[in-house]
């Protein structure tokens, strides 16, 4: 299938800004702050579609996600929200594109698409958010909320493989990670962040 989808990402997890499993001045991410990495991470098509003409434009996805740097290929543990304005149809399409079952580009920045992962659950859902830069922030009903507080003021030049080494994006610190959604249930403040876009496509 030919598909593509490009837009805005933002995400946030537990480590410390600058987040250590990033590109920091070049050298390749290492272990999470705290052995045990938790986050959200949110995407906005702003433009996308796939070979049988279905229209993907103006969809968001959204993950809660957990991995242990200490268990063995680390595997993470992740629930697919998919925005509920999305039909049948389009769903299943940003599924396989998310779960790396549909061949692309995706595959080179999906951890959890290269290695064991355990995907949860998938669930339609209400996605709010502003990817406005410095101010952005997004939520899921009651199981999801990211609020940005700032720019991380570091000297280093960062990126993240997620969206993409070669895309524009910036660390941030994150005021509000917040999961509530069984079995992934963690708050934190203070933790780091990033926001970037990504274009991700069929190979």
């Amino acid at each position: 299938m030919s598909w593509r989808v490009a837009g805005t990402y933002l995400e946030s997890c537990n480590c410390d800004a600058p987040c250590p499993c990033r590109r920091i001045d070049g050298v390749p991410g290492g272990r999470s702050t705290h052995g045990i990495c938790e986050g959200a991470l949110c995407w906005q098509i702003v433009a996308g579609e796939a070979d049988s003409g279905l229209d993907l434009a103006d969809l968001r996805v959204v993950m809660a996600t957990r991995y242990s740097d200490d268990e063995e290929s680390s595997p993470w543990d992740w629930i697919l929200y998919l925005d509920e304005r999305g039909t049948p149809e389009q769903h299943a399409v940003l599924e396989d594109i998310w779960a790396g079952r549909l061949a692309g580009e995706q595959i080179e920045h999906f951890p959890w698409a290269w290695k064991p992962s355990n995907l949860l659950a998938v669930h339609p859902a209400r996605i709010e958010l502003d990817h406005t830069p410095r101010r952005q922030w997004f939520r899921v009903r009651d199981a999801v909320t990211v609020r940005v507080s700032g720019p991380y003021e570091g000297p280093e030049t960062i990126t993240c493989v997620i969206p993409g080494h070669g895309q524009p994006g910036e660390e941030i610190v994150a005021g509000k990670l917040r999961v509530d959604d069984t079995p992934l249930r963690f708050e934190y403040a203070g933790v780091c962040g990033f926001a970037a876009s990504f274009d991700y496509r069929a190979t």
